[in-house]
C-alpha cells in the first residue's frame, strides 16, 4: 500500500533536522566554549554569542569558521556547515589614521558582518593603504573624517571612500579585533582562493538569509561554488567589495535569467540600491 505522507504533502525538512542544529562557539581571543541554537539569521547569530558570554552584540566585530585567527578565507557568510564551529571577533583597540589619496584607488577591499559593521578584508599589495603599517585586514571601518558609518552597508561605504577628493587628507577610525597574546604584531594579508567563504564539514549546511528563516540546503555544487568566487571577483573589481552570500545570490538570478538584459531588471528588483554597472552585469551573465 501506498504510504501515508504520498498524499502531495511536502515533508518539513528544516523542523525535522532542527534538534541538530547546536554549533560549538567561543570567542577568538580566548574563552570556554559555548553552544549556541535555535538563530535564523546573522543578527539572531550575534546575539546568542553575546548571550553566552555576556557582552553585548554589538561587541562582534565578524566570526570566522574553524579557526580563531583573522583569516579571512574562513569568514562565516551566508552558510555554516553543520560541523562548524564557530569563532567571534570582538572589539579590541580603537585607532585613528590619516590618508591622501594620492591616486583614485585605496587599495582596500571592504565587506560587512550582515549586522551593522563593514571591515576591510583584503589590502592591495603597493596600494595607498599598503604603505599604513596601522591598518590591518580585519580592522572594522567606524568612522570616516569623524562621520560614524555603523549601519552603513559595504557598498556604501566603498562608495563613499571612492568620492573622497585626491589630495586631500582624511581620517579614518579603525576598531581592531581583540587579539590573544601569541596573535600580537601579527598583519594578516588574505588572497585569493576557490573555497573563499564557505567552510563546509558536513554535506548540509545552514543557509542564513538576511531576510525570511535559514533553511537547510545540500551544500553548494562545484559549478555553483566556481561560478559564486567568479561573480565574488568581479564584485570586487568593479565595485570594492566582497560579499559571498550575495554573489551566491546573483548566481542564482542568472542562472534563470535567458539574458543579460533580464539579468539587470532582476537584479534592480532584489538589489536596486546597488545601481550596478551595465557591463558588470553582462559579465556576471556570462561568467555563469
Amino acid at each position: 500500500s501506498e504510504p501515508a505522507f504520498a498524499e502531495g504533502t511536502l515533508a518539513p525538512r528544516p523542523p525535522r533536522a532542527r534538534p541538530r542544529l547546536v554549533f560549538h562557539t567561543q570567542l577568538a581571543h580566548g574563552s570556554p566554549t559555548g553552544r549556541i541554537e535555535g538563530f535564523t539569521n546573522v543578527k539572531e547569530l550575534y546575539a546568542k554569542i553575546a548571550e553566552v558570554f555576556s557582552i553585548s552584540p554589538t561587541e562582534i566585530l565578524f566570526c570566522t569558521l574553524n579557526t580563531h585567527k583573522v583569516d579571512m578565507q574562513k569568514l562565516l557568510g551566508g552558510q555554516i556547515g553543520l560541523e562548524d564551529f564557530i569563532f567571534a571577533h570582538v572589539r579590541g583597540e580603537t585607532k585613528e589614521v590619516e590618508v591622501t589619496k594620492t591616486e583614485d584607488a585605496l587599495g582596500l577591499t571592504i565587506t560587512d558582518n550582515g549586522a551593522g559593521y563593514a571591515f576591510i578584508k583584503r589590502i592591495k599589495e603597493g596600494s595607498i593603504i599598503n604603505r599604513i603599517q596601522t591598518v590591518c585586514v580585519g580592522d572594522s571601518i567606524e568612522a570616516i573624517n569623524d562621520q560614524t558609518i555603523v549601519g552603513c552597508r559595504h557598498y556604501e561605504v566603498a562608495r563613499m571612500l571612492r568620492e573622497l577628493p585626491r589630495a586631500q587628507p582624511f581620517t579614518l577610525r579603525l576598531v581592531q579585533p581583540k587579539k590573544a597574546f601569541d596573535m600580537i604584531g601579527q598583519r594578516t594579508r588574505s588572497s585569493k582562493s576557490p573555497g573563499e567563504g564557505r567552510v563546509v564539514s558536513g554535506k548540509e549546511t545552514l543557509r542564513l538569509r538576511a531576510q525570511g528563516p535559514a533553511t537547510l540546503e545540500e551544500e553548494p555544487s562545484p559549478f555553483e561554488e566556481e561560478a559564486a568566487r567568479r561573480v565574488d571577483d568581479l564584485l570586487e573589481s568593479y565595485m570594492g567589495i566582497r560579499d559571498s552570500e550575495l554573489a551566491s545570490t546573483m548566481v542564482t538570478a542568472a542562472k534563470e535569467s535567458p539574458s543579460a538584459a533580464q539579468l539587470a531588471r532582476d537584479l534592480d528588483s532584489v538589489l536596486g540600491e546597488f545601481a550596478f554597472p551595465q557591463e558588470f552585469v553582462a559579465e556576471v551573465w556570462a561568467a555563469v
